[in-house]
């Protein structure tokens, strides 16, 4: 690609991030990265109404949690700046008024009241009302008034909106580098309102000039964008731009039903839809994220590319950088992308398998140290190895290994009932018998005396192993036993078996 590619992510700061905004972050930035191009981070905040105060931290900090951090933004190389739509606000007006100047547009004086009497007079003879060609030359605008009533009513302080004048009687020819040629006739349009009385520009307005003055060159959006599309090519053309090149990304659905996935659907079917934990500072909410439940950065990237995006091979685990060679707009569905939790939970797995021992260890051994338990690293990195298979977090590992570190303080009921018959407490005390003859307490050694001594006795080795394992374990769970045996030691496996004994006579 020989142009030079700057793409921008452009959230609203009016909460947390939602994981749909983040793959279309993600998107943006291994296609910049793709093409050695730009990629820009712009704040939304014309809306000051829905404004929160630590909502773009949050993104911020998402987007470093993600390994996606923007090239061009607030505070950053600031190229362009500044990219806060709040601070750039005095330079939009001049905008509006070009258009206004160029016939593009035009000032709007009706009142709430007066539109919402309109939509239900509209109502009551069954049709729908939209402020566009058909009717703007019979309200409160420019297009209707007298230059003269015009300039009396702003100079008396009247409020007043400016609204595109849409084109009548056009087809609007498009295209988007995902779904195609997309045609849209003109009349269906209403006239959107560019410049609200409050004197700040809506999102239409705002993120023309901007991306404009920014130098943007591929807008990629979510699909809930589309009908925006219109609008905003019509933009270019009324100011005589040339328009970026649009993609529209295709909706992240719910696990089940039908629709756009929400913070609902995660409340309800217990997975989070943020990427870090949000605390709502007005109603102390707090809304999980898929750091603080043991995901890693690289397994939800990941899982993120792959909605609504396929390689075109087999392969399925990617790193960062695999993805950037190998993502591509062509390749990217027009459908929406059903996520699925248990698909996310298998990627974190496949990326826990693929940590070396000493990596997780590291994320271990402060677990171990809030349960009060103080062990040597080379010994946890033992366990680590033994038990990783099992784990999809890091957070797993203490239910797969904490008779590691302690001994076991119930024992699994249904296991007992099955496994502990009359005869196994003098099974186990010859056991223990056994046990302590072994001198050189290694994995080979044990399991060479103890499956000798279970073949001399010709009973089957499950009437042993299993009762063995209920005692050193407390369920009939857990890695390989002669691991297990050597790993806490001779003293504690047999101390270890004669409890169980006393237990459970």
């Amino acid at each position: 690609m020989s142009e030079n590619v700057r793409v921008r992510f452009a959230p609203s700061p009016t909460g947390p991030l939602h994981m749909g905004g983040v793959r279309t972050a993600l998107f943006n930035y291994l296609f910049a990265k793709k093409h050695n191009g730009t990629f820009v981070l712009r704040i939304e905040d014309t809306d000051q109404t829905r404004y929160v105060a630590n909502a773009e931290q949050y993104i911020i900090n998402s987007l470093d949690w993600c390994n996606i951090p923007f090239d061009e933004g607030p505070g950053k190389n600031e190229k362009f700046g500044p990219y806060r739509q709040s601070e750039r606000k005095e330079l939009y007006k001049q905008y509006a008024d070009e258009l206004i100047a160029k016939g593009w547009a035009y000032y709007a004086f009706d009142t709430a009241e007066e539109l919402d009497a309109h939509r239900k007079d509209h109502e009551a003879n069954g049709k729908t009302f939209i402020y566009n060609w058909h009717n703007r030359e019979k309200l409160q605008n420019s297009l209707a008034l007298s230059a003269e009533n015009v300039a009396q009513r702003i100079a008396d302080g009247e409020k007043f909106v400016v609204r595109f004048k849409t084109p009548q009687d056009e087809t609007l020819i498009m295209q988007d580098e995902i779904r195609g040629t997309i045609k849209i006739d003109t009349n269906t349009l209403d006239d959107k309102v560019l410049f609200k009385s409050d004197g700040m520009p809506t999102y239409h307005l705002a993120n023309i000039v901007d991306d404009h003055l920014m130098q943007i060159s591929h807008v990629i959006r979510g699909e809930e964008w589309l009908p925006s599309m219109p609008l905003h090519v019509l933009l270019y053309k009324a100011f005589g731009w040339e328009a970026p090149k649009f993609a529209h990304l295709p909706l992240i659905l719910k696990p089940v039903g039908k629709g756009k996935l929400s913070k609902r659907d995660g409340d309800k079917l217990g997975f989070p839809v943020f990427p870090l934990a949000y605390t709502n500072e007005d109603t102390n909410d707090v809304s999980r994220g898929y750091k603080e439940d043991g995901y890693f950065a690289e397994a939800f990237v990941n899982m993120l590319a792959f909605l609504g995006w396929n390689p075109g091979t087999e392969q399925e685990i990617f790193s960062l950088e695999e993805l950037i060679q190998s993502f591509d707009l062509e390749r990217v569905s027009k459908s929406g992308a059903k996520f699925s939790p248990d698909k996310t939970k298998w990627f974190n797995q496949q990326y826990l398998q693929l940590k070396s021992a000493e990596e997780l260890t590291k994320l271990y051994l402060p677990l171990l140290t809030e349960k009060g338990i103080n062990a040597d690293e080379n010994y946890v990195q033992k366990v680590v190895t033994l038990i990783k298979e099992r784990a999809v977090f890091v957070a797993d590992f203490w239910d797969l290994s904490s008779f590691f570190f302690e001994n076991p303080s119930s024992y699994d009921e249904k296991a007992v009932k099955k496994q502990w018959k009359d005869t196994t407490a003098d099974l186990m005390n010859e056991l223990v018998a056994v046990i302590n003859t072994i001198e050189d307490f290694t994995v080979d050694n044990a399991q060479t005396v103890i499956k000798g001594w279970i073949t001399s006795k010709e009973i089957g080795f499950g009437k042993v192993m299993q009762p063995l394992r209920l005692s050193l374990v407390g369920k009939l769970a857990g890695p390989d036993l002669f691991d297990i045996m050597t790993m806490i030691g001779k003293e504690t496996t047999v101390k270890r078996i004669t409890n169980a004994i006393e237990n459970l006579l």
